[in-house]
């Protein structure tokens, strides 16, 4: 048996190195969490679901287990807030499911984005949407089943309205095409906790709003919570602010939410439609929230998720295709 002395420094020589091994659990902030561990949550201001499969949070990983935790941590600035899900053209039905038991769960509203009217892209090759009304009508009432009681927040087919009102959309179709977004919005209405704003362009392709307001109430406004502006766009928070402004001044105050994903440094220089595919230069802009200290902005979205590529254009893959290098330039650039 050791004599006393000895073990006295002993127990001295321990007691210092757990003091040693605890101090950094209280100095140092933990490390973040991965994507989609339980402890991944959305800013304490924003209400709305952040997906823990989305393509961010799924690159976030990849790019940590690649040993690039430099690139993985700024690109934590998308994979971190909450994006829209963009309801599947095919079966809408399974992946708003999960998004819906993902956000009751972390108490949260999930931020859906349906679009797929007939004639989406006015004709254009590759066309897309809905092959008739009637196949649209199903489409939509599985998107509402999908949600259920569940919070969620729907953005109204983009660009529906606007190209009726811009030429793209012939007009023919205009009054099918309102009556179908109508339909849409009391159907979406008669779900209990879901909010419906349609689409009512961006500042940069529609000249005059005050257009748009006879065709968005013809598309149901009076019976949706709002409508939408900026989406997929890059107009500055004020110019988009002001666009939406003008439409509500002539809707009877109808409140709107504004895109502000990408529109970090503002519109892209140009004003054709090749400028605003994939410009370089861009980045994200306000996060999400639903504070926006403006009574008649009701939020502030990510709605087209920054990442997502608008085409082929300047090497970008496929629309839609998540694009890992032109979405860290986005966050590299962020100021928030």
């Amino acid at each position: 048996m050791p004599p006393a002395a000895p073990r006295r420094r002993l127990s001295t020589l321990l007691g210092l190195l757990l003091l040693l091994a605890a101090a950094p659990a209280c100095s140092e902030e933990p490390a973040p969490p991965l994507p989609g561990s339980p402890a991944a949550a959305p800013p304490a201001e924003s209400p709305f679901w952040v997906d823990p499969q989305s393509p961010a949070a799924r690159q976030v990983a990849a790019w940590e287990a690649a040993g690039r935790n430099g690139d993985a941590e700024v690109l934590r600035r998308i994979a971190d807030r909450p994006t829209a899900l963009w309801a599947a053209g095919d079966d809408p039905g399974p992946g708003i499911r999960r998004a819906a038991a993902g956000a009751r769960a972390a108490g949260r509203t999930m931020v859906l984005t349906a679009y797929n009217i007939p004639y989406r892209d006015c004709g254009q090759r590759p066309a897309g949407g809905a092959k008739d009304a009637r196949a649209y009508r199903g489409w939509i009432g599985a998107v509402a089943d999908g949600i259920g009681g569940s919070k969620a927040l729907v953005v109204l087919e983009p660009d529906a309205v606007a190209h009726t009102v811009d030429g793209c959309t012939p007009s023919g179709r205009h009054a099918e095409r309102y009556r179908l977004l109508s339909e849409a919005v009391a159907r979406l209405k008669r779900n209990p906790n879901t909010k419906v704003y349609l689409d009512a362009g961006s500042p940069d392709r529609i000249h005059e709003p005050a257009d748009l307001v006879a065709p968005l109430r013809e598309a149901g406004l009076e019976h949706a919570d709002g409508f939408a502006v900026n989406v997929s766009g890059f107009g500055s928070d004020a110019d988009a602010r002001a666009y939406g402004a003008e439409i509500s001044k002539a809707a009877k105050k109808a409140h709107f939410v504004i895109d502000t994903g990408r529109n970090g440094e503002g519109p892209p220089p140009g004003d054709d439609v090749r400028a605003r595919c994939n410009p370089p230069g861009r980045s994200l802009g306000r996060p999400p929230t639903d504070r926006t200290d403006d009574p008649l902005v009701d939020a502030y979205l990510w709605v087209k998720r920054p990442g997502d590529s608008d085409g082929t254009c300047r090497g970008g893959p496929a629309t839609g295709t998540w694009w890992p290098d032109y979405a860290l330039g986005l966050a590299r650039r962020a100021k928030e």
